[in-house]
């Protein structure tokens, strides 16, 4: 549950998070259109699927702060089901959805770059397909079954996580989500990107005797791992105050000091929606190439690109 504040805190955070998501969906749709212009959403098809994610996530945002500003009395069969299924779950959904995807991302990356006969002869399609689908019915259940019974209306206000049986549950579940959605996915980011980095800085040393074929390909696959780093490493960043505050709100729910902090935490984790895509605009080659074919005065800078 959000802790009492100001309205005046509350209303710039909400205003902040709405823009955010404006531009987070204009961003998201600008770099689907650009893998989809450049083949790469058959090539990449799970950085195609987290930018999907992504696109809806920050949609959906759009959605939720607007009624947030709007002030939106919940009274009634229509207010209680508004709270139920738009209020803050809506976004949660494809997020979760999205950080399960991120650590989808980083082990293909693994196998790929760390196994690769054994990726080459075993791994297909139809697996990253059917771990696609898990990830989104288990996503699914656990807000239909968790989020959404804890949601409830009072004097037509709509309240986020509250009505939980006992504040034991209710904290192991917060710890059972940290776990799962950073801590599991902090150790999976850091163990297949040190192996990955491991091998390619082993193969560099090598470089020279390798044709050029297999230069581009070692080139190609070396621009993905080094943007699916660095987004990594936003989302371990951005996301730690988020976690950390809400774990300590939940120990102490009475601590005023912490709501300066909570708010400001809030703030950088949805931030993270709009540096996604901008990450890939500047670190993803066939992304970059696509957009700098889109303004006519950068076309001669495409060439520069293919060249290096």
């Amino acid at each position: 549950m959000v802790p009492s504040s100001p309205r005046g805190i509350e209303f710039y955070l909400q205003c902040a998070v709405l823009v955010i998501g404006i531009v987070g969906t204009v961003q998201n749709a600008v770099i689907i259109y650009t893998l989809v212009a450049s083949k790469q959403h058959k090539k990449q098809v799970l950085i195609f699927h987290q930018n999907v994610l992504d696109f809806f996530t920050s949609f959906f945002m759009i959605i939720i702060y607007s009624v947030k500003l709007s002030n939106i009395s919940f009274s009634g069969s229509v207010g209680y089901w508004l709270c139920m299924l738009v209020y803050e779950n809506l976004a949660f959904y494809p997020y979760c959805c999205g950080v399960i995807n991120l650590a989808m991302i980083t082990i293909e990356r693994y196998l790929k770059v760390v196994h690769p006969v054994w990726s080459k002869n075993k791994l297909r399609n139809w697996m990253i397909f059917t771990a696609m689908a898990i990830s989104m019915i288990v996503n699914f259940i656990n807000a239909v079954a968790i989020l959404i019974p804890t949601n409830t209306v009072m004097d037509g206000m709509c309240y986020n996580a509250v009505l939980w049986p006992s504040n034991t549950l209710r904290l192991i579940y917060l710890i059972w989500t940290v776990i799962i959605y950073y801590v599991a996915i902090i150790i999976i980011f850091i163990y297949c990107y040190w192996r990955i980095l491991l091998v390619i800085r082993r193969q560099a040393k090598v470089k020279a005797g390798s044709s050029a074929a297999q230069a581009q390909s070692n080139k190609a696959r070396n621009n993905v791992v080094k943007t699916m780093v660095i987004v990594s490493a936003f989302y371990a960043i951005l996301w730690l105050p988020t976690y950390t505050c809400h774990f300590v709100m939940s120990l102490n729910p009475h601590a005023v000091a912490l709501e300066s902090f909570y708010y400001a935490a809030v703030f950088l984790s949805y931030l993270y929606m709009i540096i996604n895509p901008f990450i890939y605009a500047i670190c993803f080659d066939p992304v970059k190439r696509v957009l700098l074919e889109m303004i006519p005065c950068m076309k001669n800078s495409v060439q520069v690109i293919e060249n290096t």
